[in-house]
């Protein structure tokens, strides 16, 4: 490796544990007890003690910093793992598996995600960013309905949308946080989104085969 490429990697390193920092510094403002409200820039600097500027270097802005955050969360926690499940060959053992993954995810800091939520209800540009991580979800259901509808005609012809789009409110942060309420296990939770889940395929379609 030549000196410019290893001092080149040298800097990335650095770099990259900067920006885990100041991860890990929005992430421990978004929770208890502190919030929202005392979320800024200038206090992720300072608790992730660099200057303000390294933090708009790295994120640009608040909304920016936020969706990192979503992302670096729920990598975390094996959302990534999705497009290997979406590869079973049963269908509806791949939406079973991928509602039980997101419950892990959303269960995994549930009032960071909450607030993370909330904050999009207040801000459009936060709102904006976070939209994308719904349409990619939406996607993915998509995808997983349509091998059901191919391996066991369901949901029924012209249905599909319906179908989705009731799986995609079910398999959502707010609908978990909803049924997980104060006491409901994850397990639970996934237990209940199943069935609710199967119930819409079945819905728009007659019974499974």
């Amino acid at each position: 490796m030549s000196p410019r490429r290893y001092r080149m990697g040298l800097r990335k390193a650095a770099s990259d544990r900067t920006r885990a920092r100041i991860l890990a510094a929005a992430r421990d403002l978004l929770a208890p007890p502190r919030g929202f409200q005392q979320f800024t820039l200038d206090a992720v600097a300072r608790e992730a003690d660099v200057a303000r500027m390294t933090v708009y270097y790295q994120f640009r802005s608040k909304a920016q910093l936020l969706e990192s955050l979503y992302d670096h969360i729920v990598a975390r926690r094996q959302l990534t793992r999705l497009p290997e499940v979406s590869g079973k060959p049963d269908a509806l053992a791949t939406l079973l598996e991928f509602i039980g993954t997101l419950v892990c995810v959303w269960n995994s800091d549930r009032v960071v995600f909450r607030r993370l939520h909330g904050a999009a209800a207040l801000d459009p540009e936060i709102a904006q960013r976070l939209q994308g991580r719904e349409a990619r979800r939406k996607q993915q259901l998509q995808a997983i309905l349509t091998r059901v509808r191919e391996q066991y005609g369901h949901p029924g012809h012209g249905k599909l949308p319906q179908a989705v789009e009731i799986v995609h409110m079910l398999t959502s942060f707010e609908a978990f946080d909803r049924l997980a309420g104060t006491s409901r296990k994850p397990r639970e939770v996934a237990d209940t989104v199943r069935r609710l889940a199967l119930a819409a395929v079945v819905l728009y379609g007659g019974e499974l085969g």
